[in-house]
């Protein structure tokens, strides 16, 4: 049980990297990193097309690390 949620956490772990990596900055410098902070928090710029698509599977494997991570703990005991 334990190798089997040790392999799946290196998998989820490869893939978010993976999504993370293939997604497009929103914004450059370090104007951008202000003003873009403000812009994603009162939802000026919204997420279309393959950027939607990514965001979503970075939720779900960032929630998937997570729980494989507590289950790895728990179970290694």
């Amino acid at each position: 049980m334990h190798t089997l949620l040790i392999t799946l956490l290196v998998i989820v772990s490869i893939s978010l990297i993976v999504v993370v990596l293939l997604q497009s900055g929103k914004s450059a410098g370090l104007s951008g990193a202000i003003s873009g902070g403000a812009e994603q928090l009162f939802g000026k710029q919204k997420a279309r097309g393959l950027d939607l698509v990514l965001h979503r599977i970075t939720i779900v494997l960032s929630v998937l690390f997570f729980i494989l991570t507590v289950l790895v703990s728990y179970f290694a005991v």
